[in-house]
């Protein structure tokens, strides 16, 4: 299973010349960096804007997915069971059926090449996800807790502020890492929403690369090793919150 990814570190550290012998080099003992700082040079503002478009959809999901899931766990709102069955609904909606949509409302608003417009459309998939993980979250939290902060006095904000959150704070972190996952890898909104180079995140940015780069492999290989390191290093941090996110909610006593 990790032998696409030893692979794929090995060709990034290999002169291009090595990758097109016939027998494989196993093992980059006479590797070089070149390939590391052609990336660097050519992604770099991808990888900003990857990053900021991440980070904002993380913010506006949590805004959207954490009242949202309190009404529907906690305070009962009337019809939360259709609005919960219309979140599961679209997550089945293919990606690219909402693409042209966004595509023609980015343009009337004037958003195109705007990262507010790449989040916005991340935002989209991502809040219906995030509201059924905090919903089933939140529904385990006793409800003693809520009456007794309301008895002291504490409000429907404060009580989901100060109650209510740092008890679902697995279900947060894992909502909140799928949401930056998915934006961070999220090629289909990017391409149909940008059309500058310098303003596309690094998804669309590797797309083009590898067209203008085609016989540069270890310079390609490169790029995908340093795209995937915020990913794969945010997995490994958050490792225990998801594993105990996912499952909440979902044994009750």
């Amino acid at each position: 299973m990790l032998f696409p990814l030893y692979w794929m570190l090995n060709a990034s550290l290999l002169p291009s010349t090595d990758l097109v012998k016939s027998s494989p080099t196993w093992i980059p003992l006479h590797g070089t960096l070149q390939g590391y700082r052609r990336a660097l040079s050519s992604q770099g503002s991808h990888l900003l804007v990857s990053l900021g478009v991440s980070a904002g959809t993380v913010v506006l999901v949590l805004l959207i997915a954490v009242p949202a899931a309190y009404g529907l766990a906690q305070l009962r709102a009337p019809g939360g069971r259709l609005l919960t069955f219309a979140f599961l609904i679209a997550q089945m909606i293919p990606g690219v059926v909402m693409a042209n949509s966004f595509y023609t409302a980015a343009s009337k608003l004037h958003l195109l090449d705007s990262p507010l417009a790449l989040i916005l459309a991340d935002s989209t998939l991502c809040v219906p996800f995030a509201v059924l993980v905090l919903q089933a979250a939140m529904r385990g939290v006793p409800a003693e807790l809520s009456e007794a902060a309301v008895l002291d006095g504490a409000s429907r904000l404060r009580t989901l502020l100060s109650v209510i959150l740092p008890v679902s704070r697995n279900a947060v972190v894992t909502a909140s890492l799928f949401s930056f996952l998915f934006a961070w890898a999220d090629f289909l909104f990017a391409v149909t929403l940008t059309t500058r180079d310098d303003r596309a995140p690094v998804t669309v940015g590797i797309y083009r690369f590898i067209g203008a780069h085609l016989s540069d492999w270890n310079s390609v290989m490169a790029t995908g090793i340093i795209a995937s390191l915020p990913a794969a290093v945010l997995l490994v941090v958050a490792q225990r919150y998801v594993a105990a996110g996912v499952t909440s909610g979902a044994v009750k006593d």
